[in-house]
């Protein structure tokens, strides 16, 4: 059994790989840069508790961080735990796609993730979906070449930077609403929150297929994805645990090189 952890900005999420797949996903857990390795590994043994796994089963772990000054506190938190080094995604890294941005250096470990992810999933050009603390949107070609894409606010950022800057706006529960033209100011937001994230999406998707001169297949993941996809009207395929998935695929890609395997 291995561990699979992934940081975002917001939350850390755990999963269970067995023989090559995702077994099950563990509860979140809150990103916090001020923990120690030794409050995370007893965080992290707590959520293995509650989904039935004890820590002396975890025969490896692979680790994604887009919070570098965590990557180092959870590779010695898991190093207490289990006893084992984590394969940690980044630089030296076996993934199988090609990153053709302007400074490869630059790309975040978790859209490399989820790219590699999509590729198991389908073949390019695919366009990935991430909607998070931040909304990536990222294009992947037939030759598995990491092309670019474009990143903008998360929704929930959005909507909490709109409640905060205006004197009558509030804060909303992310609903969709009944109709695009709503009739009063909760609606009315849930109408752009909702409706306007997927036709922006709708949107994207167009003007990148344009640049790519071809269609391509939609991936969607992300813990908003699920708020916002049902009403796109391009066909766009929900997976919840897509960067699971990917570490999945890396860790199977790389553990005969990894000393901690």
């Amino acid at each position: 059994m291995i561990l699979a952890i992934d940081v975002g900005n917001t939350n850390i999420v755990l999963g269970l790989i067995e023989n090559g797949e995702v077994g099950s996903v563990a509860p979140r857990m809150a990103t916090d840069v001020h923990k120690t390795e030794y409050e995370y590994a007893v965080a992290i043994e707590t959520v293995l508790d509650f989904v039935g796994v004890d820590a002396t089963e975890v025969e490896g772990a692979i680790l994604s961080s887009v919070v570098w000054p965590l990557t180092n506190t959870l590779q010695k938190a898991i190093k207490l735990l289990t006893g084992k080094d984590a394969l940690v995604v980044g630089k030296g890294l076996k993934t199988g796609v090609n990153i053709c941005i302007d400074d490869p250096g630059q790309v975040g470990a978790d859209l490399v993730v989820g790219a590699v992810a999509a590729l198991a999933i389908t073949p390019g050009p695919v366009i990935v979906i991430d909607m998070g603390t931040a909304t990536t949107i990222t294009v992947v070609d037939e030759n598995a070449r990491f092309l670019g894409g474009a990143i903008l606010p998360g929704l929930r950022l959005s909507m909490n930077a709109l409640a905060s800057g205006t004197s009558q706006l509030p804060q909303i529960s992310l609903e969709p609403p009944d109709k695009c033209i709503a009739t009063n100011t909760v609606t009315c937001m849930q109408s752009g929150a909702i409706l306007g994230s997927a036709a922006m999406l709708d949107g994207m998707i167009e003007r990148m297929e344009e640049e790519l001169g071809k269609k391509a297949a939609v991936i969607a993941t992300g813990g908003l994805a699920g708020s916002v996809i049902p009403y796109c009207k391009r066909e766009i395929f929900y997976e919840p645990d897509l960067l699971l998935k990917g570490l999945a695929v890396l860790w199977e890609k790389n553990r005969r090189d990894h000393r901690g395997a």
